[in-house]
């Protein structure tokens, strides 16, 4: 047997399964290590490649076992999935990341650095506040109209409720009701306060960013979209076009043909359900102030008349992620397109 030319590296918790082959595909090792064991492993193994699956902690093992002077690759779990023989477990596994990582046409997952990671965590809770405080505003009109007082749905909406609650005047609220009601009055304006704390950071990160601030430019594309690009995004090199991009998004057509005959269904939702949604709040807002406005692109007016509101809207978060993309790539700002009157 040879040195150590491929591992693959099943990561988990604590307990991380190894399985290393030299260049004739001979097995070197094979074994478990636990946590502790694992930097000083590849401290004294020579440089070499070494795969793992996209998953947690998996960005922050590859960059720190790469800066052991190995060449470390993350692949999509799907992809690694057609490697394993038989019974799944972690040695098999292991062995099948192994193989997969030298195939030629396997496609890997750029690495994050710890920046890009925080960014995105900082976007992951404002999301998670934003729930929360949906859920709390939920629940302080549900109670309420419980008492025959109701508000118009939206979160603007229960701030009026909120009024009612502390107003001590008001005698529909019996005392226990009115002290419960307020505990939840305060969660809310806490959430508020928070999620307003984050978002500022959100807006100065974009603006410190010259990429970020470049997004900002094109219609439908605000701080929490450019940030969340910047973040889930960071090389656009790894996506050949526009296209590519907006497919990883999962905004194209889920194709399901054979036989020469080309079958297309709705689109695909594959990729990052985040981007996807920016996407999709940000082309809606655009057709909404279009259609009451003076002007609207020519594709878009003409889809219009013949396809209904959220398949235009679709079409339009394709094109918004194929536009990002060449942003990216390109360093250029956004130019405006012709318009034509609604008139």
């Amino acid at each position: 047997m040879g040195a150590i030319a491929t591992i693959g590296l099943d990561l988990a918790k604590s307990v991380f399964q190894v399985h290393a082959v030299d260049t004739a595909g001979n097995v070197v090792v094979r074994r478990a290590l636990r946590r502790s064991q694992l930097l000083d492993f590849f401290e004294r193994t020579p440089p070499c490649l070494v795969g793992m699956e996209a998953c947690a902690s998996a960005h922050y093992w590859t960059r720190e076992i790469g800066k052991l002077g190995h060449q470390v690759r993350i692949m999509p779990a799907t992809y690694v999935k057609a490697y394993v023989k038989r019974n799944k477990t972690d040695a098999a596994d292991a062995e099948a990341i192994c193989e997969a990582v030298t195939r030629p046409t396997m496609r890997f997952v750029p690495v994050k650095s710890d920046v890009e990671q925080s960014i995105n965590m900082m976007l992951k809770t404002r999301d998670l506040l934003t729930r929360q405080r949906t859920q709390v505003v939920n629940a302080l009109r549900s109670h309420l109209a419980e008492l025959g007082i109701v508000a118009a749905a939206g979160f603007k909406a229960s701030a009026r409720l909120i009024l009612i609650v502390r107003d001590d005047t008001d005698h529909r609220l019996p005392p226990i009701a009115r002290y419960t009601l307020t505990e939840i009055a305060d969660q809310i304006e806490r959430l508020t306060e928070k999620i307003a704390k984050l978002e500022k950071m959100i807006v100065s990160s974009v603006r410190q960013d010259d990429v970020a601030r470049r997004l900002t430019s094109i219609p439908g594309v605000g701080p929490i979209t450019a940030a969340a690009v910047r973040a889930l995004v960071p090389d656009p090199a790894g996506f050949r076009t526009g296209r590519d991009f907006a497919a990883w998004v999962g905004l194209t057509p889920q194709a399901n043909s054979s036989g020469g005959k080309q079958k297309l269904g709705s689109i695909s939702k594959r990729g990052n359900a985040q981007l996807r949604s920016l996407f999709m709040v940000g082309a809606m807002a655009i057709l909404r102030t279009s259609k009451y406005g003076a002007t609207m692109r020519p594709w878009v007016a003409s889809l219009l008349k013949r396809r209904p509101f959220k398949v235009v809207a679709v079409a339009m978060a394709n094109k918004t992620a194929r536009v990002i993309w060449a942003l990216m790539m390109k360093g250029e700002c956004y130019r405006e397109p012709s318009v034509v009157s609604n008139a």
